[in-house]
């Protein structure tokens, strides 16, 4: 039985192949959007996007439009103008089932024993739950989140996107209690990155997803070039999803990791105590490593199975 979840997104080159990926292998009782790498009503449009390509009856709903206490921040220079910037973008028919994810997050926890919550974007949406209903922290399966890292950022030295974009949800749902927290953060999603050989393949499939996806990847991957002179892309968000339906994939070490909410150099940063003998209670299973070739067919797969 493909697990049970709800995709918290903030589309998104990498969120809109989580997107495609997930549909594949779990079962999505929702879609949730918060303001992240775009501002919401983009996220929300980018979201409906993949669901009309792909033909997916999953509802969308659109959730925070701001972080909880420090301003929004969005990310063009990785994803573009619309967070979905490279092939040319179809006019989205679909429309969002609601403007309440908080509230849907509550009710689909509340309603399931075995919903896991897998947050690939700032974690606005999820610490907002678990603040108005904190009955769910005993009722969700898990959250796996794409966030953080055990090592450098990308937006700071210290600190990974979405982490960083809404610090203080971050550290809600790190202290909740929530009995299984997977962290896929920036030391692992690295390992795992697309080039000029997937977006073959995914060329040579054919089909309009296919062809859609291709194109993300060829402006992701340029994007990546240009800044950091890499010729390969890594693909955050799919990690997350893959923490839950291919673990065996995964190398985790438990620990306790929490954010700095108000560093001036450090906002944002996941502080992970690898201090041995340190009695400190572990509250996350952060990834450490991932067995990248089969998790890329994995997603090479997915996408073109839309084909």
């Amino acid at each position: 039985m493909n697990p049970r979840i709800i995709l918290d997104c903030d589309p998104g080159h990498d969120d809109a192949v989580a997107i495609l990926l997930a549909a594949r292998q779990c079962e999505v009782l929702a879609i949730t959007t918060v303001s992240g790498n775009a501002p919401l009503d983009l996220t929300t449009a980018n979201a409906l996007l993949m669901c009309q390509l792909a033909g997916l009856d999953i509802p969308v709903h659109a959730g925070a439009d701001q972080p909880l206490l420090v301003p929004a921040a969005h990310a063009p220079r990785a994803h573009g103008a619309t967070g979905l910037d490279g092939p040319p973008r179809p006019d989205v028919h679909l429309a969002a089932a609601s403007n309440d994810a908080v509230g849907v997050i509550i009710e689909t926890v509340r309603a399931h024993d075995d919903v896991w919550l897998v947050p690939v974007g700032p974690l606005t949406n999820i610490a907002l739950a678990i603040r108005q209903a904190p009955d769910i922290v005993e009722r969700v399966a898990g959250i796996s989140l794409m966030g953080g890292a055990v090592g450098p950022g990308n937006v700071t030295p210290t600190a990974e996107f979405n982490i960083w974009a809404d610090p203080h949800a971050a550290q809600i749902v790190f202290a909740a209690g929530v009995l299984l927290v997977r962290m896929a953060g920036l030391n692992l999603t690295h390992q795992l990155c697309v080039g000029q050989n997937e977006i073959i393949a995914l060329r040579e499939q054919g089909g309009m997803v296919p062809e859609f996806v291709a194109g993300l990847f060829d402006f992701y991957l340029t994007g990546y070039r240009e800044r950091a002179g890499l010729d390969a892309a890594p693909m955050h968000d799919p990690c997350a999803v893959l923490a839950v339906t291919h673990p065996e994939l995964f190398t985790f070490g438990a620990r306790h990791v929490d954010v700095e909410t108000s560093g001036d150099l450090t906002r944002g940063m996941t502080v992970a105590d690898e201090r041995p003998g340190t009695g400190a209670t572990p509250n996350c299973e952060v990834a450490y490593s991932i067995d990248a070739a089969p998790a890329l067919e994995l997603i090479v797969d997915a996408v073109g199975s839309y084909g």
